[in-house]
């Protein structure tokens, strides 16, 4: 767990690159995907619309796979985006479906507080600093 920690940025930036955390990796699919609503939309055409549902709701977050989310991103047109970041971290691709797999529901929820996903146009303008604090909240602070 401790890598997986290290790899969402925090206490380990030096082993995870800074820039190639998971936070920014979420990100990154955010923006490629043209916002949270593009995700969203993409996921659920790829196979994960329960899933994804249960983030964008007020309910609990519905769990993924690495397996799963890598077979949809793959579908979507954006397995690209985890083969740079696997790349910049020097890790296998499975080890960043992995954590991409415990942070997009999280990160997810975190931008769409009110059960809803943005308006299309809204959703575009997607700023990463919306995700800045989602790490501390997820994994608070240690000693």
């Amino acid at each position: 767990m401790s890598f997986l920690n290290d790899l969402l940025g925090g206490q380990g930036q030096q082993q995870a690159g800074g820039t190639g955390s998971m936070i920014s990796v979420a990100g990154q699919l955010l923006q490629q995907a043209g916002g949270v609503q593009g995700l969203i939309g993409m996921l659920q055409q790829h196979g994960l619309g329960g899933a994804v549902q249960s983030w964008v709701g007020t309910g609990a977050n519905q769990p993924v796979s690495g397996d799963q989310l890598g077979q949809a991103l793959q579908s979507g047109g954006m397995g690209s985006v985890v083969q740079e970041a696997a790349s910049k971290l020097g890790v296998d691709p499975s080890v960043v479906l992995n954590g991409l797999s415990q942070v997009l529901p999280h990160a997810v929820d975190h931008l769409t507080p009110d059960g809803q996903a943005p308006a299309a146009g809204q959703g575009s303008g997607f700023d990463l600093g919306a995700l800045e604090g989602l790490a501390g909240k997820l994994f608070g602070k240690t000693a």
